[in-house]
């Protein structure tokens, strides 16, 4: 049996050995990123990411973290979509850090609440959830502003109400299932809450 002594001289003279075996961390390139994101995205999401097709998300200022994961999940078909996987299996884990840098940069133009009939109840369920059916209020992972939080939950605020609500549906009906925390909380909202919501998001600011 070593003497600590030994032990301890053994793992100060291993330390630097294991240190040079460690790879640092990749860096992303948002001027690449300007590179891909014209060539292939940009005919669906715009040039920077803004207020395109509503059927499409707006990924300006979206987290990188975030969109890096949906990219991996559209690739790996952990997320549905033949469009986003012809896409995404192009692209290297470097040329996904690097766009995701990209349009992260960019800031992301307000939007707005259309339906004043329903905002009030959209406001309601994303402020305060429903209590009496167990559904947790959307500002605790996307915070009050719809900002969200990095790495974690996505920003929501601003976003398409026409593509929220396609998400909150696919993700209620199981079609899109990257994500069990959401599927349990689309799956207790029917049409009209999610409808609401997802209105009410579109003007947060």
């Amino acid at each position: 049996m070593k003497s600590p002594l030994l032990l301890l001289i053994a793992v100060v003279f291993s330390a630097p050995a294991l240190a040079a075996d460690a790879k640092p961390a990749p860096k992303a390139d948002a001027a690449k990123g300007q590179a891909i994101a014209t060539q292939v995205c940009g005919a669906c999401h715009s040039f920077d990411g803004n207020r395109g097709q509503p059927a499409n998300p707006i990924i300006a200022g979206q987290h990188p973290e975030y969109l890096v994961k949906q990219l991996r999940d559209f690739k790996s078909g952990a997320r549905a979509n033949a469009i986003m996987k012809g896409f995404a299996t192009t692209l290297s884990d470097q040329d996904m850090l690097d766009v995701a840098a990209f349009y992260a940069s960019k800031t992301a133009k307000p939007g707005f609440a259309t339906n004043k009939e329903t905002v009030g109840l959209g406001e309601r369920i994303y402020r305060g959830g429903i209590a009496d059916r167990k559904i947790a209020a959307c500002a605790g992972c996307h915070g009050p502003g719809g900002a969200g939080i990095p790495v974690q939950y996505p920003r929501v605020n601003g976003q398409h109400a026409e593509y929220a609500e396609s998400q909150l549906l696919a993700f209620r009906s199981g079609q899109r299932a990257n994500s069990l925390q959401m599927a349990g909380v689309a799956a207790k909202l029917n049409d009209r809450e999610i409808k609401a919501l997802s209105d009410y998001m579109a003007g947060l600011r």
